[in-house]
């Protein structure tokens, strides 16, 4: 695992939309899928790249088999493994070093998300939990609000988390 870097444009929005049209798009109003696919095209990365998002990698051998990107070190925006690789604990992986590197940069304790239709299972295995209802974005993109907040640490046990 690496941290993204703007040249990583390309290959990130190659996988971005691979799963997307697999996971993402079909639970989508036809509206919405037009503006999902742009933000993952490799000029809007590269941008997100350069205004300080951080989009964490994961390889497999040279290949990118996953990329999780948080901004404000609070709010992550894209979480996708490569369809091929999901069910391995990837997800997770990338899910823990965003998360490790949050709070080290930071000092974050509470995380947000709005999640696809599809992946709210996957974000609650990972120990969020809906803060609301499914809504609709102006551009039409269908989403659940969702929230993690870490325990407040001490000295006897490792951080956890709450609703």
């Amino acid at each position: 695992m690496r941290l993204g870097r703007p040249t990583d444009a390309p290959a990130i929005g190659v996988l971005l939309r691979r799963v997307m049209r697999r996971w993402v798009v079909p639970d989508q109003p036809s509206s919405a899928v037009a503006v999902l696919l742009a933000g993952a095209g490799s000029r809007a990365i590269r941008q997100e790249v350069l205004l300080g998002r951080r989009f964490h990698l994961a390889y497999v051998g040279t290949v990118l088999v996953g990329v999780a990107a948080i901004r404000d070190d609070s709010h992550l925006f894209q979480l996708h493994v490569s369809t091929r690789y999901q069910g391995q604990g990837i997800a997770r992986l990338l899910w823990q070093r965003v998360m490790r590197d949050s709070v080290k940069r930071s000092g974050t304790r509470h995380f947000t998300l709005n999640s696809a239709p599809m992946a709210v299972p996957v974000y609650r295995q990972l120990g969020f939990v809906e803060v609301g209802p499914e809504r609709i974005s102006p551009a039409g993109i269908r989403s659940t609000p969702m929230r993690l907040i870490l325990d407040a640490p001490n000295r006897r046990s490792k951080p956890g988390w709450q609703a």
